[in-house]
């Protein structure tokens, strides 16, 4: 089973423009990011696959593996998509470009389930997280996932979910983390197929496989990834950084 890690990695972002080629202890994100894949010996190969030229550069002047996208895209599937479109392979890893200090035990889950999937009914495995704080329940920038009893999704939504009418019955809520692995097949019908009704309403790609008929694992995880989406965010990454050489 060939197992390779996509990184998807766009130069612009909201909230922190250009932050992928921050400075981070002396390497840029993106770098730090693409390494610290490596050097998790999960995968065979490890990718970046970039709209953007200095990205692109970046990696490929310190001899990693960059693809430069030929299309616009509106989230990291369609990008990565189109990368493993030509490419000999059975699972592919989505590895967030701003999460330089990967959760390797977290990535190794996801990658067990398509290996005890002797049956391949799995399409996709992806993670979620308890919460338990009243306000990261009701915020809708967190998107919630329910599972079923052998923890395949049942659905995502920015609402609540389960809605906790009887008080009496304990209820436990998950936020679904972005990390994805997939069988090839189930990316390039993604691809190919237009944006889902239900997908359109919640803005969670998540809900495309669903709507058409993929099957996706949950894998609870206790690790909250440690993402970097601010100028602050990059401070604390900075010092952690500081710590640990």
């Amino acid at each position: 089973m060939k197992i390779i890690a996509m990184i998807p990695a766009r130069y612009q972002a909201s909230r922190f423009p250009g932050k992928l080629m921050k400075d981070l202890g002396g390497k840029p994100v993106i770098l730090r990011t693409y390494e610290a894949a490596v050097n998790t010996n999960l995968f065979s190969e490890v990718y970046v696959v970039t709209d953007s030229d200095i990205i692109y550069k970046t990696i490929s002047n310190s001899e990693g593996n960059a693809i430069m996208s030929k299309k616009e895209h509106e989230c990291g599937s369609d990008r990565i998509a189109e990368a493993v479109e030509n490419i000999d392979v059975d699972i592919v890893v989505n590895v967030q470009g701003d999460e330089p200090f990967i959760d390797e035990l977290s990535l190794s889950k996801l990658i067990e389930v398509f290996k005890n999937d002797f049956k391949k009914e799995v399409d996709l495995a992806s993670l979620k997280v308890e919460i338990t704080n009243k306000e990261d329940i009701e915020n809708p920038n967190n998107v919630k996932v329910i599972t079923d009893v052998n923890n395949m999704a049942i659905y995502f939504s920015r609402s609540v979910i389960p809605f906790h009418r009887d008080s009496s019955i304990d209820v436990k809520y998950y936020k679904h983390k972005g990390v994805y692995a997939f069988r090839k097949q189930a990316l390039l019908d993604f691809y190919n197929t237009p944006i889902t009704p239900l997908e359109a309403a919640e803005k969670i790609e998540a809900i495309r496989y669903q709507e058409i008929g993929k099957k996706i694992k949950m894998v609870e995880t206790s690790v909250e990834a440690v993402g970097i989406d601010t100028p602050e965010d990059l401070e604390k990454a900075l010092k952690f950084i500081k710590n640990v050489q």
